[in-house]
């Protein structure tokens, strides 16, 4: 099933679950990912993405794990998203990535205002995700869009940002 959504900029882009055949499109979307977005991301020093981890994010076949792919108009994949649960399907951790190239146009907001829904829709009692700091425009948006920031108390390098089911979002 696919999503088309539209940003605040008017730009629209089509979402839907990563499926196999798009591990190549996936591995080719990664090179157009800051050094520091990759850090963020995966929340270390990464340079590549390893096989591993594109299997893993297009033949999930874990019922509590989403992957969201999301494409420009002509098939650009210009985002990526996981969405993981805990067993119970009561707690998922969210994940987002942008396209160098495609940042400043609200596809991160519409991306996660998505996810969010989808969530609070499969009764997930909240979504969360872990921080680096210094990723202060990912911190900002979660916030405006109603996440609460609580730093890590095991690393102050981090920080938890979490929503609870049901929160409005802003339009």
């Amino acid at each position: 099933m696919s999503k088309t959504l539209t940003t605040h900029t008017g730009f629209c882009f089509e979402v839907r679950a990563a499926r196999p055949e798009d591990e190549p499109t996936l591995a080719e979307f990664f090179t157009h990912v800051t050094p520091e977005d990759l850090r963020f991301r995966f929340l270390g020093a990464v340079r590549e993405v390893s096989h591993e981890r594109l299997v893993a994010m297009t033949r999930s076949d874990d019922t509590h794990i989403h992957n969201f792919l999301a494409f420009a108009p002509g098939g650009m994949l210009i985002a990526v998203a996981t969405l993981a649960s805990d067993p119970a399907d009561r707690r998922g951790e969210v994940a987002v990535c942008i396209r160098d190239d495609h940042k400043h146009l609200g596809v991160s907001w519409e991306l996660l205002a998505h996810i969010a829904r989808y969530a609070d829709e499969h009764g997930l009692e909240s979504i969360e995700s872990i921080e680096n700091r210094e990723n202060r425009a990912a911190i900002e948006l979660e916030r405006e869009m109603g996440f609460t920031v609580t730093t890590d108390p095991d690393d102050p390098t981090l920080v938890l940002v979490q929503r609870k089911r049901g929160a409005k979002l802003p339009k």
